[in-house]
């Protein structure tokens, strides 16, 4: 399955968790029904998957977490946050960096349009 289908996958699980869930929730909640959703459509997730820092000659395990990891594929960032600012995206970017992975979705679910809180970013 390529990035781009799982994360097709993933949007789909986004929508039905908020579906249920609605606006409003801890950042927490919807991770864990973000999981199960994504695993009751049949992919491997995997949570708070550990991202040390590689820098110069040394790693160090600063305590950066990658919220869902999905088929060693996709990264999906999540906030329960009033405005999805700049360093948000710029968040996940820098996860791309640390860890190699091309994909990922950052996704506000503190919202009353989740459509429009879906964000994709790619690096080529």
């Amino acid at each position: 399955m390529t990035e781009n289908e799982v994360s097709y996958i993933i949007r789909g699980s986004v929508f039905n968790g908020y579906n249920t869930l609605g606006p409003g929730l801890l950042e927490s909640a919807y991770e864990a029904a973000l999981k199960y959703e994504i695993e009751k459509a049949g992919l491997f997730v995997e949570r708070q998957v550990s991202l040390p820092m590689q820098y110069e000659e040394i790693t160090v395990d600063v305590g950066y977490r990658l919220d869902l990891l999905v088929e060693r594929k996709v990264v999906v960032e999540l906030k329960s946050v009033e405005f999805v600012m700049n360093f948000h995206h710029k968040q996940l970017l820098t996860y791309f960096k640390l860890s190699g992975y091309k994909l990922g979705l950052l996704v506000n679910f503190n919202t009353d349009n989740i459509a429009d809180n879906i964000f994709r970013k790619a690096i080529g």
